[in-house]
C-alpha cells in the first residue's frame, strides 16, 4: 500500500545553504532503502523558510524502517541545528484504502 510522508521543517534565515546540503544527503541514502519510491521538496509560498518533504514508499513499515535507521537519525540530528521549530511528520494513503485507516491501519509510531 502506497504511502505519502509529509516532512516539515522551519528553516532558519541565511541557514538554507547548509540545509540543502544535508537534506541532499539524506534524500540520497533514501535512495538505497528498500520501498523508497520518490520524494520532493518544496518551500511555501506564505513562509520562504518553510519547507516540505514529499516522499513516497512502497508501504509504511518501509517508512518507518528508514525513519528509524541510525543513517537518517545521523544527518537528521545535524538538520536539526539549522532548525527554528522541530520537523512534523505526518503519513497518508490514498482515499481508497480509507477503509483500513478507520479499521485502524497501522500508526506510524514513535514519530
Amino acid at each position: 500500500m502506497i504511502v505519502k510522508v509529509l516532512i516539515k521543517r522551519h528553516v532558519k534565515k541565511d541557514c538554507e545553504r547548509e540545509f540543502f546540503d544535508l537534506l541532499k544527503q539524506i534524500r540520497a541514502n533514501a535512495i538505497k532503502q528498500e520501498g523508497y519510491i520518490s520524494g520532493e521538496t518544496l518551500v511555501s509560498t506564505d513562509d520562504p523558510q518553510e519547507f516540505i518533504v514529499i516522499s513516497t514508499w512502497q508501504g509504511l513499515e518501509d517508512w518507518i524502517a528508514w525513519r528509524d535507521s541510525k543513517k537518517r537519525k545521523e544527518i537528521d540530528s545535524k538538520i536539526k541545528a539549522y532548525q527554528l521549530k522541530p520537523t512534523t511528520y505526518e503519513s497518508y494513503v490514498f482515499r481508497k484504502y480509507r477503509i483500513s485507516v478507520q479499521k485502524g491501519f497501522p500508526k506510524a509510531e514513535g514519530r
